[in-house]
């Protein structure tokens, strides 16, 4: 009995240990980006430049998951990696709420197309190139649904589940 207990524990997601959390963070972020590539070249769903921002945002959070998996600290230094998570997700989460927003948008509200990104990253400061970006442009008003949500709609939601695995994966106490 006590065979079967053990194994239905490590069956359950939320009594893993911190580093089975963050190696799964980290397969998630992935599997994430895996799907943004799919849907780029197989569905040829061309992505805007806040798009890309929030694949950055999954990025940042699958190398933060990683390093922190492997290093598997105790306690405090847990946090360290849990704020870098934090950071992707916050950074990830504001483009995703920008661009709903300008997806919401009425068609005579949407601000004219800009350049694609690789062109400003190429002559602007980045500064600007945030700027502009932010500012958004016609390309990112337009509504790609996957499963009934426009994908930023999705990210939105993946930005904040991942933050509070994060957050959940900091908290436990064994390794």
């Amino acid at each position: 009995m006590s065979l079967f207990a053990s194994h239905h524990d490590a069956m359950n997601p939320l009594n893993w240990s911190y580093r089975s959390r963050f190696f799964a963070g980290f397969a998630v972020c992935m599997a994430l980006l895996g799907f943004a590539l799919y849907a780029e070249h197989v569905l040829a769903m061309i992505p805007c430049p806040l798009c890309i921002f929030q694949r950055i945002g999954f990025l940042v959070m699958a190398v933060f998951f990683l390093v922190g998996a492997v290093h598997a600290p105790r306690a405090g230094g847990r946090w360290a990696y849990t704020a870098g998570v934090l950071l992707g997700a916050l950074f990830g989460g504001v483009v995703a709420g920008r661009h709903l927003w300008i997806q919401s948008l009425p068609a005579d509200r949407v601000p004219s197309c800009g350049p694609d990104l690789g062109y400003m990253m190429d002559t602007f400061p980045f500064a600007k190139v945030l700027k502009m970006v932010f500012t958004g442009s016609g390309e990112c008003a337009k509504v790609e649904p996957v499963l009934g949500l426009p994908m930023p709609a999705w990210t939105l939601l993946w930005f904040v589940l991942l933050a509070a695995w994060a957050v959940m994966a900091a908290r436990r106490r064994s390794a």
